[in-house]
């Protein structure tokens, strides 16, 4: 299906481009939002009569995106989560729970502007791209730990995924796998059987 865009669609092309798209993108998405005309002469005529409004109206939010994107680029927030001594989380960090994280802080962002291919498993630091406007983009850094005093640790740059850094040296001694067992050791089992 060909269609006229109404705004920039990343990786599909500017406003006022005529693009052919597979049928079930036009219908189920780029239609329904708002993004595009179905591409036949009377809607090209409506584009036409309406290009500056919809210029107008790209430039108001991309300026308003500029203004967000000044404030929020390069920031870290903290997510505070349960996690194993390897560093593994028993949930994940999605992209509904960093955008609950910046509207806590203060920034409107909803889930589907958060660039993130999978979710977050592990604890640790993490970029996150946030497309606030399909022409400006920021980075944060989302610092991912079992508490505050961890988070702050693995912003000073350490790696937090060893029992002897998160208890750090004074570990009990008899928790330490290599007391179990002596290497040296003969073994003294029953007869052989085989």
């Amino acid at each position: 299906m060909e269609v006229i865009l109404l705004e920039r669609v990343s990786r599909l092309g500017q406003m006022g481009d005529t693009v052919k798209v597979k049928d079930g993108f036009a219908r189920n998405f780029l239609l329904p939002q708002g993004k595009a005309l179905r591409a036949n002469e009377a809607n090209k005529k409506k584009f036409e009569g309406q290009r500056a409004q919809l210029e107008a109206r790209n430039l108001e939010r991309k300026s308003e995106a500029m203004q967000i994107s000044e404030k929020l680029d390069g920031k870290s927030f903290i997510a505070v989560r349960s996690a194993g001594e390897t560093g593994q989380l028993y949930g994940s960090v999605s992209t509904r729970d960093i955008a609950e994280l910046l509207t806590a802080e203060g920034f409107s962002v909803n889930r589907n502007q958060i660039l993130l291919n999978q979710p977050i498993k592990t604890i640790g630091l993490t970029n996150v791209a946030i497309a606030l406007h399909p022409e400006v983009e920021v980075t944060i850094t989302l610092n991912i730990a079992r508490t505050a005093d961890e988070a702050e640790r693995q912003a000073k740059g350490e790696t937090l995924t060893t029992a002897e850094a998160i208890y750090g040296d004074d570990i009990n001694d008899n928790a330490r796998p290599d007391n179990f067992f002596d290497p040296n050791a003969e073994f003294e089992g029953g007869e052989d059987n085989g």
